[in-house]
């Protein structure tokens, strides 16, 4: 097992003042970074897919989209948006040397028509992300579609959901997510919802159920674990938590209060509760 650390924590974009909180991160004790595109600049990803290199910190990448350019839009135009904009952070991601691109760009972030996807949304955002897997699949990046709780998004809410839109992409480039912190609000039943995921789960967040330090909250963290090994998933956990550190990032996290004692202590705490859960099973 690897675990990584989504930078989201300090910045939504890479640049020099990050440098040492990078080299904090690997001092810590973390394998990989997870680092926002959501500027699509593949010249400046190549640069940063250089510093990491000599950091010796494997990455993903994570990116959303919006109403402008959304996959699943009734509107053509903005699906090839949407289309065009996700291959681009393939492209950002293949030149920082990602492993993969997570995230919920299946739909838009944020937006609501007031009932669930219809069977024509359903079958664009199928379409749109078939193309984009089949431009990912000579870059080397695995997508990791992530589905959120029905409060961010409505395509996607449980894990059955996105196992069937897997299926129905029917590509081996396109995979799904899991956040441990959408599953707490969703699922009827922990293990179950994991199950689900079975032969399709490519990456997985570890984030507490008010999105502050894992192992410290409401996360039922047995379970999760439990049937992680069950299901024999090995690859990269990464946390996701968020703070106060970015303003633009509140309105979309809903986070109001500083709910850890420092960032560093996040971090060290968060890697080693997931390194012991894991050591307990793997």
């Amino acid at each position: 097992m690897r675990f990584g650390l989504n930078l989201l924590l300090w910045t939504d974009t890479l640049e020099e003042a990050i440098r040492p909180i990078l080299d904090e991160v690997k001092s810590i004790g973390f394998d990989a970074v997870e680092v926002p595109v959501f500027e699509l600049d593949v010249e400046k990803y190549a640069k940063w897919g250089k510093y990491l290199d000599d950091a010796g910190l494997a990455r993903t990448g994570v990116t959303v989209r919006g109403v402008e350019d959304n996959p699943m839009s009734p509107d053509p135009a903005v699906r090839k948006q949407g289309i065009a904009a996700n291959k681009l952070a393939v492209d950002c991601c293949r030149a920082a040397g990602c492993e993969a691109l997570v995230g919920p760009y299946h739909s838009a972030l944020g937006y609501f028509s007031g009932k669930g996807p219809t069977a024509d949304e359903w079958q664009w955002a199928v379409e749109s992300m078939r193309e984009v897997a089949e431009y990912a699949q000579p870059a080397g990046v695995v997508l990791g579609l992530e589905y959120l709780n029905r409060f961010e998004c409505y395509l996607l809410n449980t894990a059955a959901d996105g196992a069937r839109f897997c299926r129905d992409v029917d590509h081996p480039q396109c995979k799904m997510m899991y956040d441990t912190f959408h599953s707490h609000i969703e699922e009827k039943n922990t293990p179950n919802a994991i199950r689900e995921l079975k032969g399709c789960l490519a990456h997985v967040h570890i984030s507490e159920n008010d999105r502050s330090t894992p192992g410290q909250g409401n996360v039922r963290w047995a379970e999760n674990f439990d049937t992680l090994k069950e299901i024999g998933y090995d690859n990269l956990m990464v946390i996701e938590a968020f703070g106060l550190a970015l303003e633009r990032l509140v309105p979309a996290t809903k986070i109001w209060r500083r709910m850890y004692a420092s960032e560093r202590q996040l971090a060290t705490d968060g890697l080693n509760f997931m390194k012991a859960e894991v050591a307990k099973r793997w």
